[in-house]
C-alpha cells in the first residue's frame, strides 16, 4: 500500500505522467488518502454519444449531462489479499449524487503487468 500512496503523491506534485487513459479522457486525481480517491472529469461534447449525453461508460461517470464538472469519489470498503470491494459515488458540479457503483476488483500483485 505505502508504493501506491508514493506514487499518488508522486502524481499530485507532478512528477509522473498519469495513466495514459486518464490522459486520453481528461481525468485528474484531486486527493487521496489511504484507501480513498477523488477524481475529476470535465465533460465536454468529447465525451458525448449521438444522443447527446456523456457517454455512460466513461470510467463509471453515469450521468446524462451534456457538460460541466463532474467528480467521482472512491472508498475502497474492504481490501483482502486477492480481492477488494470498492464503493464510487459519481457527484455533479453542484455536488449532488448523480450515480453510485459497487465493483469487486482482483489485486494483482507480484505478476507484471506485460504479457498478463
Amino acid at each position: 500500500m505505502a508504493k501506491m500512496l508514493d506514487g499518488m503523491e508522486a502524481l499530485l506534485r507532478g512528477e509522473v505522467l498519469p495513466p495514459a487513459a486518464a490522459t486520453l479522457l481528461g481525468m485528474r486525481l484531486v486527493s487521496f488518502a489511504a484507501g480513498e480517491a477523488l477524481v475529476q472529469l470535465d465533460a465536454t461534447a468529447a465525451h458525448g454519444n449521438p444522443m447527446g449525453t456523456v457517454q455512460g461508460g466513461i470510467v463509471n461517470f453515469l450521468r446524462a449531462v451534456r457538460t460541466g464538472r463532474i467528480a467521482a469519489r472512491a472508498l475502497v470498503k474492504n481490501a483482502g489479499r486477492t480481492l477488494g470491494l470498492i464503493e464510487c459515488d459519481v457527484l455533479d458540479a453542484d455536488g449532488k449524487l448523480v450515480a453510485h457503483a459497487v465493483s469487486t476488483c482482483m489485486i494483482l500483485r507480484a505478476a507484471p503487468a506485460e504479457g498478463r
